[in-house]
């Protein structure tokens, strides 16, 4: 039924792995290799490199195995994907980690279950499994996978490997669905926690089958996967199973009745499922197979209690959802999640109530995937939904109503009263069951779609957020925030998932929520829930509306709070958008001329800003700004620094100013800042109306932004009415050549000063300027003085000359209303009568008849009769003249326009209205032409007469008439034919190109058909054609012309638009014009289809050839994207279409995935340009992106390339980053040019040189050179034949031993291997409810201060004779003021301490002694313990030692009273936070320990961190567990204890104690060596079980001690007591195999002396030479076992890593850091400020020497210092590596492994860097901290003192210290008095001199 592909390997290459990753466990442990047992073979998911590293995608490898359901591991988010044929295991990522193959397989669909029942006769052929339920059982461990082969089995497979534990077949019961589709099953586990197996509710269409599968059942899931129960019914006898079929009756009204499920879920005490199915009408008139009529579908939700065997609690209840009057009824998905606060107040709701969110799509008439493209997002409370099925149990059972299910046939069953309380966990009885609700229960609607089909939907609950994902028909997913229907739904993002939709119906999140699992058929993409990286401002980002999304204020980007620093601290993180920060600056501007200017900067919303900002000017100028609450000081940027403004470019330039923190570096605000400057303003208006504070100087004649520069004097001007300038007038007017004065109005015009010039006219005529003295009459009036002007050239009647009025040389006056001088000249461009009537009258223009020519009328020599003037008496032009006449063809029915053309046709339109005939027809005229009135049938051609003068044009003077030389013709219709029209067909949007053909069509002045007439002539017209009113079909053809209609019988015939159905390939290129072949409909009807794109609002074309109606093929258009933004990634068009006439559906294709990748680019042939070639070598042009990436869409689709090497092509063969050319037979120079797309390069040139003739001389050279060779080479073989026979019998021998080696480490390295997948819980599981005996805080500070000594004198009062007593006390009292005076005590350390006698162990007992005397004291003994420190510092580096030494070793006083004091006041820090990580990874390290064989000679165990503690030798082992009776009293509850048969009888009874005192602290116990073990056999027999004993076994001079395996104690039945107190043991069954975690504590035993016997347990011991271990095989493979360090490594790595994070950490489940901790650390910084130490190296080594390596250390080493525990040899070891561990992941330096590295060492390596990443976080968080003042950390010691007032004997410390004094009494005073004279100088205040102590009896 499988097919199986299995991987394997060599012995060798097994071993070569193991040594590696022994040496180098950086590989094992960051990247362990994929298991694939079982059928599975490795492949690679496919990321797709242009996407962000965020985005992960996988896509299937045949495109027939589809895929169909997902699944996400909770736990550790490895994805479960079921396929068609495929179950595949990935990585978060979408790294395939293993696969299960499950098809095809030999099936056929008629074929119903069990096949060993009844044999199956139809031909079977190979079939698809499609993947139909996917279910994690985290229970038992294993995925439940239900296939479509054989009617639905299921394989039950290990969720690690995939590895199948069970396929059951063989029963009706476990082919659970016969449906073939992976949508319509659904399955629901339920768990009860208890030992009682789960329940696993199954819910499926029947597809026609309902006698083989219930609709819906409850099914046994077995925790055994080979159960034979495995899916049996929960309960099934004659009447009454737990399911529910549907009635065959039901499929006679509809014959293809289903039930489809499309989400199930539970909730509370029951179980959910979302159908939809055919509603059920009262007779077969109302099925599907009724002729015309449609089936009507509705939706329903199904709710069972999960304890319901019978299925009484069977309630369906109709679902639906309505929007703005649209009914949406046909369900597509469904999802349950929280409410959340915000969406819960909403519906009502509290924000952990469950709602469904769900999917669907319009109506009710159509199938599921026949549904329309409109769809809504609902939203139901589950708790309306429960109560709705509560009112209508409650009136059931009170008699109301049917119960109203048809397809049950129960529809008109009456229901039954009874007398019960139905409250909201009912669970229905034998009566009114099952029961249907008839009215429809409304979602709350919230989103809608009518364009792209919503198809899937997931949700989850982000910051009181309800967050719901869509998936789309066409592969997007949208981001819906759902704040109830009171605030609406709000898309906030629409992302492309996959390449291809829809988006399938199942979709995951990571178990964290950062990302979303969608899938289509062929795609499943792993994308961020959030993208909040994408929005660069925090407008942007908070107005995005991704409550993900808040704005990292100093930072400056958009990010998720927890990814943003210090976020917690006030505005650092923004969540609202008035929270974004607001910056402005007083002043917003300063001129160009201003430097250094100081800005206030206002910040609004902005952080505390402590470690100070900078003010930067763009690329100009950044500096220092000075902080003042949320103001801003700055100054502008000093004169250097200042921009130029351009004078072209305004006065202005706007320059972005930012605000940039120095704590991160980064710009965080900004405002615009102006530059003005006011000189590039060359006149008064322009400089006082500029917006800045320009000021003008009217006698300067200069723009200054300072007025202190421009007094009143020099004529200082504000405002622009105050300014110089010349008013508005009428227009000037100054004849050629006439000499004439032009005067000016003006206003505030400057009297000029002393040495100033006077006042100037400037005209520039022609490009020529004409300076023209002028008067200023006053400040109002300027006149230009007598002179003539002219201009050359006659084309021009007027000249408009531009006027300047200056004065001073240059300065001018400022002319706002743009007044000019016109020039002209009356005979320019007036050559007739007519046209000189006409010029301006304010010309002064006459035409003057005795010279026939226009002047002014000074100029005509003429009486003035002689004159004709436009309004004088004589003003009408005689002897009018025609020119032109267009047309001259016109029909007879009129309306042709006639343009007349000639001279001196009149002045006015009057005077020839009505005097106009052509052809004898009359010819209205109309503006400048006339329209021809009607013509009889018997005119047909005339001349063309106008009179001017309006008297008629037969009564008309002969002077005033005007007839035209050229007959104007009329054109009879029946002469004017149509011939043919092409094409005859088009579009029905119109837009085709008509070309008509006929006869006579240019008569007329305007020709016509039904459509717009472009072109026209006299046998041709083109038309376009309008979009059809009518719809399809044929139309009629007309042309007018003019007034007149010509028809035929042509036909036209509108056609169904086009349509594009397929494009392949689906890519181009950014250049484009690669073919595309388009696949359509009616493509053929367009004459010039063109393909279109558009990106960035520009829009490209290109042509496309059409082959057929279905067929086209087109160049690819360009990418409109400029060069210098060629991405190396793929870009899609904003539009991308089709040009098809005016068809507007193709304009714009939404649903293509078109994209287009990066051009190919290309290299240089060569360096120089030219490559050397020699003839029929191949020319490789290099490059990249010659094969798009293409697979990714789907198709094949390639570039077609073309090379030249001059003008020939040469074959190609492409790769991706290559062009292999086989160059033609050409020599020669030619140039190279490649052809792709739209792109033409050429790499170079090619120089082909052909080869020379070898010489004669060269011939004989190398032939004699190959005869040399080949002699050599033949006496080479026979030497290699002569001794590889001779090495061949040792080959032979060493194959054997290394096949017997290799057999012994594949074996053993597999077992390792087993090892190291060990389920890590169950560690943890067996430390649950285990107390912490944690010592109490005399005990613990004893233990740390005093180790090794149990009963200390500082515990007890002081011990002196009573005599005495009196006087010893007073003496030790006085002694305890000299303590307590700070001078006296740093003298006597120091003293102390330069003596030699002054030992080590003298040096750490004083220090003890102090501190438990100042224990009472702390903030006096903080004090000495600086002043201490302070002094170690000075004399360090005083003496050059290097820095880092400082408190490496514990050489001094100060530096053991260091540890006290951190051991004083960590000791509340260690209870409540970092005890129960310590004492978890002792009780972890204990557990695995004894998880196998420990010697109890030699403390080597099989599972240690220890490579010294190891046992390297293969130890066969089993587990018995033994159930034993408490000592201290029979009668309670027997206690299972797991041992094995290896271990030594001490260690058994150690292990019963364990589990007898699991929560008592160790010294409350009983000792092994006090009780003895009792082994009862049967009924009377009985055993006393010793170590040692008369059956012991002595070899030699070696004796075992007895194991259990001595006694022979097995899996039997058998009875095991300690005695002393009586109880009972039963030893009830054993196995083979890994043993849970357990340890051994039994001491060691020292071999017999005397006899000289030696004893052993498991191993001999090494230092005795005669052991015999084996062969050398054994030897050589012993370091094989070190193996099992990683397996013992990978088990605790969890505990390593709690208390490592534990400790270096600042935040401690709600603990503040030890107050001690940051005022040490501090201390130390102060110390290396103080020193000039900024070296970060030291300092990091100095904090890591005071408290981790000096306190924490020991704590690691010596959990018995903390806690009431015993610490055996080999859990100290494994300590010591922890430890070791500790110590290298706080130093500075780098460990460099190697292979020859200590094992303890590499064994932790690749986590040290992680570690010290934690240590260097945690230090900085400190130093980040607020201070300590020295007045809080003295109010925390003085509380710390006062807890442990009375914990020590001050009096007993005092005479411990005092035996010190007697030891060294001379050099102590002798010291003192030469410190402090004045203290000592009498000796008498303190009983100091020898003779004066020895009555106190303390010497």
């Amino acid at each position: 039924m499988e097919s199986h592909h299995t991987r394997t390997r060599t012995s060798c290459l097994t071993l070569c792995w193991f040594l590696s990753a022994l040496a180098l466990p950086l590989s094992l442990a960051s990247r362990p290799l994929p298991h694939a047992p079982d059928g599975a073979t490795i492949i690679t998911a496919s990321i797709d490199a242009a996407e962000e590293e965020d985005y992960s995608t996988f896509s299937t490898e045949n495109p027939e195995w589809k895929f169909n359901h997902v699944a996400v591991d909770e736990r550790n988010g490895n994805v479960y994907l079921g396929a068609v044929n495929r179950i595949y295991k990935l990585s978060p990522d979408l790294n395939v980690q293993v696969y299960h193959e499950t098809g095809p397989d030999e099936d056929n669909r008629k074929c119903y279950p069990p096949r060993i029942v009844q044999p199956c006769s139809e031909p079977l052929s190979l079939t698809n499994n499609v993947n139909k339920m996917l279910l994690m059982d985290y229970r038992e461990n294993r995925l439940l996978a239900c296939g479509s082969l054989y009617q639905g089995i299921c394989k039950l497979l290990r969720l690690d490997d995939l590895f199948k534990l069970g396929e059951p077949f063989h029963k009706k019961e476990h082919y659970l669905s016969g449906v073939n589709e992976s949508g319509s099953v659904f399955g629901v586990i339920v768990s009860y926690g208890d030992s009682s197996p789960d329940k696993l509710f199954v819910a499926t269409a029947v597809d026609g089958k309902p006698e083989y599968f219930p609709t819906i059942s409850s099914r046994k899931l077995e925790r055994n996967s080979e159960e034979d129960g495995m899916f049996a019914y929960v309960f099934h006898d004659e009447f009454v199973a737990s399911m529910i079929k549907i009635p065959s009756d039901t499929f006679t009204i509809v014959p293809d009745f289903d039930i489809y499920y499309v989400y199930g879920f539970g909730s509370g005490n029951f179980v959910y499922f979302l159908t939809l199915q055919p509603e059920m009408g009262n007779g077969p008139a109302t099925g599907s197979s009724s002729a015309g009529r449609e089936q009507v579908y509705t939706s329903k939700i199904v709710r069972l209690c999960k304890d319901d065997t019978a299925f009484n609690s069977y309630v369906e209840v109709p679902l639906g959802c309505v929007k703005g009057g649209v009914e949406y009824r046909l369900l597509q998905a469904a999802y349950l999640s929280k409410a959340g606060a915000i969406l819960g107040r909403s519906l009502g709701v509290g924000p952990d109530d469950d709602v469904l969110f769900t999917i669907f799509s319009k109506g009710q008439k159509r199938r599921p995937r026949e549904a329309s493209q409109e769809s809504a997002l609902c939203v139901f409370a589950l708790r309306e939904i429960n109560e709705r099925i509560k009112e209508r149990l409650q009136s059931c059972y009170k008699g109301e109503g049917t119960l109203d299910l048809a397809w049950l046939k129960v529809k008109d069953i009456r229901c039954s009263s009874a007398l019960l309380t139905i409250d909201d966990n009912f669970c229905g009885l034998d009566m009114n069951a099952p029961l249907g609700v008839s009215e429809m229960v409304q979602g709350i609607p919230l989103f809608s779609d009518s364009t792209d089909k919503m198809t899937s939907v997931i949700a989850y609950v982000y910051k009181n957020h309800s967050l719901a994902f869509v998936g789309t028909k066409s592969g997007r997913v949208k981001k819906i925030r759902v704040d109830g229907p009171s605030h609406g739904a709000l898309q906030y993002e629409v992302i492309q998932a996959v390449e291809r939709g829809p988006i399938q119906r199942d979709m995951a999140f990571s178990p964290d929520h950062h990302f979303l699992y969608a899938m289509s058929e062929t795609q499943m993409t792993r994308v961020p829930v959030e993208a909040c990286g994408q929005y660069s401002t925090c407008s942007e980002c908070l107005g995005s509306g991704d409550p993900h999304c808040g704005w990292c204020v100093l930072h400056n980007m958009c990010t998720r709070k927890e990814k943003c620093e210090r976020s917690a601290e006030p505005r650092r993180f923004a969540w609202d958008i008035k929270q974004c920060v607001r910056l402005s600056v007083h002043p917003s501007n300063i001129s160009v001329s201003q430097f250094s200017v100081t800005l206030i900067l206002e910040a609004h919303n902005v952080p505390e800003l402590s470690a100070g900002v900078n003010c930067t000017f763009e690329d100009l100028a950044e500096m220092d700004g000075l902080v003042e609450g949320n103001r801003i000081r700055c100054s502008s940027p000093a004169e250097k620094e200042v921009p130029r403004i351009i004078v072209d470019k305004g006065d202005h330039q706007i320059v972005q100013l930012y605000l940039k923190s120095k704590e991160t570096g980064l710009v965080f605000a900004n405002t615009s800042f102006v530059f003005y400057n006011c000189s590039v303003h060359k006149s008064c208006l322009s400089c006082v109306r500029s917006p800045y504070q320009c000021h003008w100087c009217k006698y300067r004649h200069d723009c200054t932004h300072d007025p202190r520069t421009c007094s009143f004097q020099e004529g200082r001007v504000k405002r622009p009415e105050e300014c110089p300038q010349l008013l508005p007038t009428e227009r000037i007017l100054v004849p050629v050549n006439v000499v004439k004065p032009i005067t000016l109005r003006a206003k505030n015009l400057p009297q000029p000063q002393s040495g100033q010039r006077g006042y100037e006219c400037l005209l520039t005529i022609q490009g020529v300027e004409q300076r023209v003295p002028a008067l200023r009459f006053n400040s109002s009036c300027v006149q230009c003085q007598n002179t003539s002007y002219s201009y050359d050239g006659m084309e021009m009647s007027s000249l408009p000359v531009d006027l300047t009025v200056i004065w001073n040389g240059d300065f001018s006056i400022d002319n706002p209303a743009d007044n000019k001088v016109h020039l002209y000249k009356c005979d320019a461009q007036r050559g007739s009568c007519g046209l000189c009537l006409k010029a301006d009258p304010l010309f002064g223009c006459v035409w003057c008849k005795g010279e026939n020519r226009c002047t002014l009328k000074q100029h005509c020599p003429h009486p003035e009769s002689q004159w004709l003037e436009r309004n004088g008496l004589n003003s009408k032009c005689t002897h009018p003249r025609i020119t032109q006449i267009t047309p001259l063809r016109g029909p007879r029915e009129g309306g042709t326009l006639v343009t007349i053309r000639g001279e001196n046709l009149g002045l006015d339109f009057s005077e020839i209205q009505g005097n106009v005939r052509v052809a004898e027809v009359d010819c209205t005229p109309v503006l400048l032409v006339c329209e021809m009135a009607v013509a009889t049938p018997s005119q047909f051609a005339n001349y063309v007469e106008v009179c001017v003068g309006g008297v008629g044009v037969r009564e008309c003077p002969k002077e005033f008439r005007a007839v035209y030389s050229k007959y104007y013709y009329f054109v009879v219709s029946n002469v004017t034919r149509l011939i043919s029209l092409k094409p005859s067909r088009g579009p029905v949007s119109g837009g085709t190109i008509v070309n008509i053909t006929g006869s006579n069509l240019d008569a007329g002045s305007n020709a016509g058909g039904r459509g717009q007439s472009d072109y026209w002539g006299g046998q041709w017209i083109t038309c376009r054609s309008h979009a059809s009113l009518q719809g399809y079909g044929n139309v009629s053809v007309s042309v007018t012309v003019d007034k007149a209609r010509i028809q035929k019988d042509l036909k036209f015939e509108y056609v169904e638009d086009p349509t594009i159905i397929k494009l392949e390939p689906e890519w181009s290129i950014f250049s484009g014009h690669t073919p595309v072949t388009v696949t359509g409909t009616n493509l053929d009807i367009i004459q010039s289809p063109l393909i279109r794109a558009k990106y960035n609002g520009r829009e490209t074309v290109n042509i496309c050839q059409v082959f057929s109606p279905t067929s086209m093929l087109c160049q690819a258009p360009e990418l409109p994207i400029s060069l210098s933004r060629q991405r190396e990634v793929p870009a899609r068009p904003d539009e991308f279409g089709f040009i098809l006439d005016d068809v507007q559906a193709v304009l714009a294709l939404n649903n293509t995935p078109f994209i287009y990748y990066p051009n190919p680019e290309f290299e240089p042939l060569h360096v120089s340009g030219v490559l050397e070639l020699k003839p029929g070598s191949p020319i490789i042009l290099k490059g990249r992106n010659f094969l798009p990436p293409t697979n990714t869409n789907g198709n094949n689709g390639k570039l077609n390339y073309t090379v030249l090497i001059g003008d020939k092509p040469c074959l190609l063969t492409v790769s991706d980053n290559q062009l292999l050319c086989e160059s033609p037979n050409l020599t020669g120079r030619h140039k190279v040019l490649a052809r792709v797309g739209g792109i033409e390069f050429s790499p170079g040139v090619v120089h082909i040189t052909s080869d020379s003739p070898l010489s004669s001389t060269a011939i004989i050279s190398i032939a004699g050179a190959g005869a040399l060779l080949i002699l050599f080479i033949v006496i080479v073989l026979i030497a290699y034949k002569r001794k590889s026979r001779e090495s061949d019998l040792t080959l032979k021998r060493l194959q054997m031993q290394m096949d017997n080696l290799e057999s012994r480490v594949a074996l053993e390295c597999k077992e390792a291997f087993a090892e190291l997948q060990t389920d890590i819980h169950e560690l943890t599981s067996d430390l649950d409810g285990v107390g912490i005996p944690f010592l109490d805080y005399r005990a613990y500070t004893m233990r740390v201060l005093f180790p090794g000594i149990e009963e200390h004198p500082v515990l007890r009062d002081l011990e002196v004779p009573g005599y005495r007593q009196e006087q010893v006390e007073k003496g030790l009292k006085l002694f305890g003021q000299l303590i307590n005076n700070k001078v006296f005590l740093l003298s006597f350390i120091r003293t102390l301490e330069s003596q030699r006698g002054f030992s080590m162990r003298d040096r750490g007992n004083v220090a003890s002694l102090i501190m438990t005397m100042l224990q009472s004291k702390l903030e006096y003994a903080t004090d000495v313990l600086k002043h201490l420190l302070s002094d170690l510092i000075d004399r360090n580096l005083e003496s050059k030692n290097h820095p880092k030494l400082l408190l490496r070793r514990t050489e001094s006083v100060a530096e053991k009273m260091l540890t006290n004091w951190f051991t004083f006041l960590l000791y509340k820090f260690l209870k409540e936070c970092a005890g129960e990580p310590l004492f978890s990874l002792f009780c972890a390290i204990k557990q695995q320990m004894e998880k196998g064989p420990i010697d109890s000679i030699t403390g080597e165990a099989r599972y240690s961190l220890s490579e010294d503690k190891l046992i390297r030798q293969q130890i066969d082992y089993k587990m018995l567990v033994v159930n034993c009776i408490h000592p201290d009293n029979e009668k309670s509850p027997e206690i299972q204890v797991k041992v094995l048969n290896c271990d030594s009888i001490s260690q058994v009874k150690e292990k019963i104690l364990d589990a007898i005192y699991k929560n008592v602290p160790h010294s409350h116990r009983q000792k092994a060596s006090d009780m003895d073990l009792e082994w009862r056999q049967g009924r009377g027999q009985r055993t006393i079980l010793m170590d040692e004993d008369l059956s012991t076994k002595i070899e030699s001079d070696w004796k075992r001690l007895n194991m259990l395996a001595h006694y022979q104690v097995h899996a039997s039945l058998s009875r095991t007591h300690i005695s002393i107190l009586q109880g009972t043991c039963i030893s009830t069954g054993g196995y083979t195999g890994s043993p849970d975690s357990l340890r051994s504590r039994t001491p060691m035993i020292t071999p017999d002396l005397e006899s000289g016997v030696k004893v052993w347990h498991l191993v001999k011991n090494h230092e005795h030479g005669d052991q015999k271990e084996g062969d050398r095989g054994s030897k050589m493979v012993s370091e094989i076992y070190l193996t099992r360090l990683l397996a013992t490594k990978g088990t605790l790595q969890k505990f390593v890593d709690d208390l490592f994070e534990t400790i270096f950490s600042t935040a401690h489940r709600g603990s503040a850091l030890p107050l001690a901790i940051k005022y040490m650390f501090d201390f130390l910084d102060e110390q290396a400020d103080k020193h000039s130490i900024h070296d970060p190296h030291v300092r990091h080594t100095w904090k890591s020497n005071c408290l981790p390596l000096r306190f924490w250390v020991n704590v690691i080493k010596n959990p018995q210092f903390v806690f009431d525990i015993h610490k055996s040899s080999i859990t100290d070891a494994c300590l010591s590596v922890v430890a070791q561990t500790f110590m290298d992941s706080c130093s500075t330096s780098e460990h460099r492994l190697g292979k020859d590295s200590p094992s303890n060492k590499l064994l932790y390596a690749k986590d040290i860097p992680s570690y010290k990443s934690w240590v260097e976080r945690y230090y900085s968080d400190i130093s980040k901290m607020p201070a300590i003042s020295d007045q809080d950390m003295n109010a925390y010691l003085a509380e710390q003192s006062r807890m442990h007032i009375n914990e020590f004997n001050s009096m007993s410390s005092l005479s411990e210290i005092y035996s010190y004094v007697g030891k060294y009494t001379e050099e102590v005073r002798q010291h003192t008095v030469d410190k402090n004279h004045t203290l000592f100088k009498t000796g008498s205040s303190v009983p100091f001199r020898t003779a004066s102590l020895t009555p106190l009896g303390l010497k």
